[in-house]
């Protein structure tokens, strides 16, 4: 009778181990479909047919992506050049009303790279936090990359979603289109989310250097840097390399001097920029700036390829202001323009734009910088904003072509210098 009962215990907790493992084999089928299910939507989310997209509540990212693709974009003005602006808009910029105040929108950062260099943009956003316009130049095969990670940044990542204006240029023979015959290329990211699109960037990063994306294709930097400013409403814009990171509250710093004095309209804001050993942390504020200076972590940008090009900022001056301390953003010194320097600044949007035949290295900023001065323009330093590039500029780490582009480019400089006596016949200045 003792053994009768031991077995009927262990039939009646056999039973229930039987039901539990049931019951947790059911529970992990639901979860796999449930997951299967999620997977299918992100996906059509990701990469919707047209007719998925006329089922039930359409994805307006995708439809003003289909639109901005299906307007074949428009040429830019030498003909070579296809630009598609606004490809993808921001929350920021959707909600803008039409006719608003710019100043309402007090300052954008706007940037260009290729999509070698756009993982970059995780650090930028993560540093600046506001309004962003950023141009993309693809060839070949990543003219449909680009559009399809740019997509998928706007669509997996909310501070991209909100703060991110993004805009295309390609070679006027190409044209782009929305990827719905690429689904292998980017399988996963609709599983990994913003991260994964980021991680799947950084795959492209050294798919070949800066400049030298192949045979017989320019890289258009001025016409990008154009198309970037023109992408953004804001009063004021600071245009810079997507590898470079402004300082810490930048924006807020801004506006809060704008309550106290607004630049006078032939003056512009220059931030003096730095490069830092790939091994070090991107300093916040000018305090940690200066402290990494001193030991030579940090140098002024450019230091060893052309020292001439940043020197008239005169960090010296700058990195010993009493002010170093204050968080307050103020004009510390104005300066005069000299050849070569070539300053990242905060400008008004009716600033000159870019010379556009410039193109590959060399003198594409120079340029800019030059005509500012000679129409007439003020180059103030401000007091404790900066930007920093990630690693040291050195020799030997530019493609092989660099030398022959910058003679080619310096030649156009003397002719550009040249055009801009018939541009400003009544000024004084030259450069």
């Amino acid at each position: 009778m003792h053994f009768s009962k031991k077995c009927s215990v262990f039939k009646v907790v056999l039973s229930a181990l039987l039901i539990v493992a049931l019951l947790q084999l059911l529970y992990l089928s639901f979860l796999s479909k449930l997951h299967g299910k999620q997977q299918r939507y992100k996906y059509s989310e990701l990469f919707g047919s047209k007719k998925t997209a006329n089922q039930g509540e359409k994805n307006p990212r995708r439809e003003h992506l289909r639109y901005s693709l299906s307007t074949g974009g428009i040429f830019d003005g030498s003909g070579q050049y296809r630009v598609y602006k606004s490809l993808i808009k921001s929350d920021f910029s959707t909600n803008q009303k039409p006719g608003a105040d710019p100043r309402s929108h007090h300052l954008a950062l706007a940037t260009h790279t290729t999509i070698n260099n756009l993982h970059h943009l995780s650090s930028l956003l993560e540093r600046w936090q506001n309004p962003l316009s950023v141009v993309i130049f693809a060839n070949g095969q990543d003219v449909k990359f680009a559009t399809a990670f740019v997509y998928a940044l706007s669509l997996f990542c909310p501070q991209v979603q909100a703060l991110v204006d993004f805009h295309l240029v390609c070679h006027s023979g190409e044209m782009a289109s929305f990827p719905d015959q690429d689904r292998e290329h980017f399988a996963g990211l609709e599983d990994m989310g913003c991260s994964g699109v980021f991680a799947k960037l950084e795959s492209y990063r050294d798919k070949y250097k800066n400049y030298a994306i192949g045979n017989n294709v320019s890289y258009p930097n001025n016409l990008l840097r154009n198309v970037a400013r023109s992408g953004t409403d804001a009063a004021y814009i600071l245009v810079i390399d997507i590898d470079m990171i402004p300082s810490a509250n930048l924006h807020h710093q801004f506006v809060a001097m704008l309550m106290r004095r607004e630049p006078a309209a032939d003056e512009v804001l220059v931030l003096p920029a730095f490069e830092i050993r790939h091994t070090r942390k991107m300093p916040a504020t000018k305090a940690e700036l200066v402290q990494l200076y001193q030991v030579g972590e940090v140098r002024p940008f450019y230091d060893e390829l052309c020292p001439r090009c940043q020197a008239p900022t005169n960090y010296s001056q700058w990195v010993n202001l009493a002010s170093r301390g204050s968080g307050l953003l103020e004009v510390a010194y104005t300066i005069n323009w000299a050849d070569p320097w070539e300053p990242f600044y905060i400008g008004a949007r009716t600033v000159p734009l870019y010379d556009e035949n410039f193109r590959q290295y060399g003198f594409n900023r120079i340029s800019q910088a030059c005509e500012l001065h000679i129409a007439g323009y003020h180059f103030s330093v401000l007091s404790n904003a900066f930007v920093v590039h990630r690693g040291f500029k050195v020799q030997g780490e530019f493609h092989s072509r660099k030398d022959e582009e910058n003679r080619k480019n310096r030649i156009l400089f003397r002719s550009f210098k040249e055009s801009l006596k018939a541009k400003y016949p009544n000024s004084p200045r030259r450069c």
